[in-house]
């Protein structure tokens, strides 16, 4: 059975905090409370992006042992922007078929009608 309603976006459920240059004071930052969880994939995907471009820049300028550790964070960087991605794929496509079941379950009533 298809639901006519879709579920509502997910969002943050808690203020998570950052920024406190290691306990020295309290954080500065925090992600908000209520924050769609596509708007949260589209900001980590661009942070993700921005820290695999400085990484790879500092892969060209390091000396040897440190571009080998630099290349396992660029592994890592491009891991998690691929699950990102992913995930951002997946919450669009969910969104595109509620829309589409949105509006056939609206067809439906107006015909009804």
């Amino acid at each position: 059975m298809t639901k006519p309603v879709p579920d509502p976006p997910l969002t943050t459920q808690t203020a998570t905090t950052f920024g406190s240059c290691n306990g020295s004071h309290e954080p500065l930052f925090a992600v908000r409370a209520g924050v769609s969880s596509e708007d949260a994939l589209i900001h980590a995907s661009i942070l993700i992006k921005s820290a695999y471009q400085t990484n790879a820049q500092a892969c060209e300028l390091a000396d040897p042992e440190v571009r080998n550790l630099l290349w396992g964070s660029q592994h890592t960087l491009e891991m998690s922007l691929a699950l990102i991605e992913a995930l951002l794929d997946e919450v669009e496509a969910r969104a595109a078929t509620s829309t589409v079941l949105q509006r056939s379950a609206e067809a439906i009533q107006a015909a009804v009608k």
